[in-house]
């Protein structure tokens, strides 16, 4: 069976120095991502790789992947662009 390693609330706070209240405040703006059992959250340990990456840790890897390709849409672009100019001097 799958584990993954949670924390509470209470002992995210502990581990960031904050307080209870604004972990929550945290979970309410989606900083930190929690799920919610009954009236309880649990926060997996890769959530809390906000402090370090300001964001959760799935999302800091998209954001790579994103900024990767970006590289080949603005060479597309720029080609496009260059042959559209080159069109219009044409015509």
């Amino acid at each position: 069976m799958l584990q993954i390693k949670t924390f509470t609330p209470e002992q995210v706070a502990e581990i960031l120095q904050l307080s209870k209240n604004t972990i929550y405040e945290l979970i309410k703006r989606g900083e930190i991502i929690a799920k919610k059992y009954g009236k309880v959250y649990r926060i997996p340990q890769s959530s809390i790789s906000f402090v370090f990456s300001g964001m959760d840790e799935d999302i800091l890897k998209a954001q790579k992947e994103d900024e990767k390709q970006l590289i080949k849409v603005n060479k597309i672009v720029k080609d496009v662009r260059k042959k559209l100019w080159e069109k219009s001097k044409s015509s």
